[in-house]
């Protein structure tokens, strides 16, 4: 067990030998933190957080009570292979959030990026890969090997299908379950999620060109609407594009897809 002298570890927490407690950390009342546990510099661990697992916490993440991060995936393939869960800094994770550790068939690795939000009750299933400055509302549950781009936003109480990819910008309204890739910059909303139009609020408060929006919203008609089959258009519009966010747009819908897409209505 390493501790470092400026870290604060309550006398109720339980930390195993083995862990790394990094400089300015608190650890709170009866915390729990597994000997494979690496927290960096600044981590804050509130009353009742269990952290377990081999799993490494970035700089000044805050863990708030009853969060379990870093548990053992929920997949009956599991056999106790030792794989990881990664959280990057300044993330916070919310009240009764969870985050599973990956699985060999996954990668072996899970992965939260910078400056996230999982609000309560959250759910970050193995071997999904969240994206910067994601935010989770209340209850949002994201199945395993789910990539999260960057800039995410995801309403209370959705779901999101395994192996699903949601893009850079795209914004999921509550209750929301989403089966199928999402666009960059798209706007999925519904029961059974519908893509509706694109994040246009996201946009502008990112402070994206006018210019570069009027060319995604008239891609975005092209996709709904033009001639040939879906992926058709979008090479088409690879093809014609002078604009950065319509070619990543297209450059999404021509990588591989293990759910297809949604399509614009």
């Amino acid at each position: 067990m390493a501790i470092h002298g400026t870290a604060l570890v309550h006398p109720s927490a339980f930390v195993e030998e083995g862990a790394e407690i990094g400089p300015e950390c608190f650890v709170g009342p009866f915390c729990m933190v597994g000997a494979e546990v690496v927290l960096h510099r600044g981590v804050t661990l509130k009353s009742h957080a269990v952290v377990t697992g081999w799993t490494e916490i970035g700089e000044e993440t805050v863990v708030f009570p009853f969060a379990t991060v870093g548990e053992i995936p929920q997949d009956l393939k599991f056999r106790g292979e030792r794989t990881r869960l990664v959280v990057g800094a300044r993330c916070r994770i919310r009240e009764g959030a969870t985050l599973n550790t990956g699985t060999e068939g996954g990668g072996g690795v899970t992965r939260v990026g910078n400056d996230c939000l999982l609000m309560t009750g959250a759910h970050v299933g193995h071997d999904a890969v969240l994206g910067d400055r994601v935010i989770l509302a209340n209850q949002v549950a994201i199945a395993g090997h789910c990539q999260i781009g960057d800039d995410v936003i995801i309403g209370g109480l959705s779901g999101i299908h395994q192996f699903v990819r949601i893009g850079r910008g795209a914004i999921i309204g509550a209750v929301t379950m989403v089966t199928n890739d999402v666009l960059p910059y798209g706007l999925v909303q519904g029961p059974r999620g519908v893509l509706d139009g694109l994040n246009l609020v996201g946009l502008k408060r990112r402070g994206v060109e006018r210019s570069d929006i009027t060319a995604m919203r008239a891609a975005f008609q092209m996709l709904a609407q033009g001639e040939g089959s879906f992926l058709d258009r979008a090479r088409k519009l690879s093809d014609e594009t002078e604009s950065a966010y319509v070619r990543e747009m297209t450059e999404f819908v021509l990588s591989a897809s293990d759910r297809s897409f949604l399509t614009p209505k």
